[in-house]
């Protein structure tokens, strides 16, 4: 409602008709939540009802507020307010959010942990290689949100279709100028709602994007994992009422959660494009709930997961010891082009390294004797280095310049 007040006194501002006194008297009106609350019981119109208590209270000059308006010129380009308000603060947690990962990303380039997929070991990275990734992807959410908060607090005071009729195209140009939010080239009774649609996809892509390290980091805090975890109030934070050795990962599986409530918003907000002609009120009652939930929830998210970054527990003892879990199987593929290298066909050189590699992992035998007892002609060595793996972490790490 004080969205709506600004919004009101802005467009008195710019009239022709109010003299400086009636603008004196406008910009003192005053509301209470309660009086409008009051007044709505009456007109079964939330504008209508604020636009009587606030006009009430200007006295006489009370007859300029609304004038040649229609409700919506008032909710969107108050949203337009609220909208700018609240990129400003979660532009800005989601940078903080960027900055926590790279710096976590710097002090773990050397940190020599394996790589996995399908959830299976593949080959040795650094933490700080896995870490950068999501620093990009935080940075390009940062840049998703910017674009998306800019584009969607955009307002319009164009009359009850859209054309102007009561105060014409200048006089919305002047409002928006002194308001600071974009105006609509073309609108209807309502700004478009491929805008707000494009926002809440902006916030659901940021939800995602925390999920995804959330995950990473529940399945790193496994009890047969445990090569990171979240931090722990130790003598102070429970992880369970029954079990006092618990620690649980709770603010990564409460950020997964609320993932999914993000994902659930951006459909609805999808679904509230389609309005009939020039207007109905079917995108008001979701957006009343999507548009202030989804902007707390991702505020709340990216300040929970920079604090979980920041904090979070990093086991390097445990990476080497899961290094050694397949018996030196993760090398295959140094041995596999080590014997291309020196004659094997791919097919015989694949062949060769998948049987010594699976029976490496099956009979806890390390590949390198195993390969010895083949008495083939290699350079050991340089087959099984592990630094042949993360040789290249220096320029990757360095690409996180660019971001921070």
């Amino acid at each position: 409602m004080e969205a709506w007040r600004q919004v009101e006194v802005a467009c008195c501002e710019e009239l022709d008709g109010p003299s400086e006194a009636d603008l004196e008297a406008i910009r003192a009106a005053t509301f209470s939540v309660e009086a409008v609350d009051d007044r709505e019981k009456q007109t079964d119109h939330d504008v209508a009802a604020f636009i009587d208590v606030l006009a009430a209270t200007a006295g006489e000059s009370g007859r300029w507020i609304h004038y040649g308006l229609t409700s919506s010129d008032v909710l969107d380009t108050a949203l337009a307010l609220q909208i700018k308000a609240a990129g400003e603060v979660i532009v800005a947690a989601q940078a903080a959010l960027t900055e926590a990962l790279v710096a976590r990303a710097r002090e773990h380039a050397d940190t020599v942990c394996v790589g996995r997929t399908h959830g299976v070991h593949a080959e040795p990275t650094t933490f700080g290689i896995k870490l950068a990734g999501f620093a990009f992807e935080s940075a390009r959410n940062h840049q998703r949100l910017a674009r998306a908060f800019d584009q969607a607090a955009t307002g319009a005071i164009s009359g009850a279709v859209g054309t102007h009729q009561a105060l014409g195209p200048d006089f919305e140009r002047r409002v928006m100028a002194r308001l600071g939010v974009n105006a609509e080239p073309v609108s209807t009774q309502v700004v478009p709602r491929d805008r707000h649609a494009e926002l809440i996809n902006a916030i659901s892509l940021a939800g995602a994007g925390l999920e995804r390290l959330a995950v990473e980091i529940r399945h790193l805090q496994r009890t047969e994992v445990g090569e990171a975890s979240e931090p722990f109030a130790t003598g102070v934070q429970k992880g369970s009422s029954a079990m006092p050795h618990k620690r649980n990962p709770i603010k990564s599986e409460n950020i997964t959660g609320l993932a999914r409530l993000l994902r659930g918003y951006a459909v609805a907000a999808t679904e509230n494009v389609a309005l009939w002609h020039e207007r109905d009120i079917s995108h008001s009652a979701p957006e009343r709930v999507i548009l202030p939930d989804a902007t707390i929830l991702i505020h709340y998210m990216l300040v929970r997961a920079t604090a979980l970054v920041e904090g979070l527990v990093v086991n390097q003892d445990r990476m080497l010891e899961n290094l050694e879990l397949t018996y030196g199987a993760l090398f295959s593929q140094r041995l596999l082009l080590a014997l291309v290298e020196a004659g094997s066909s791919r097919d015989d050189a694949y062949r060769t390294a998948q049987r010594l590699a699976q029976k490496a992992w099956d009979e806890r035998i390390q590949l390198r004797s195993l390969v010895e007892d083949e008495a083939v002609d290699l350079d050991l060595d340089a087959i099984f280095d592990p630094e042949s793996f993360i040789k290249h972490r220096g320029e990757l790490i360095a690409r996180l310049d660019s971001i921070v």
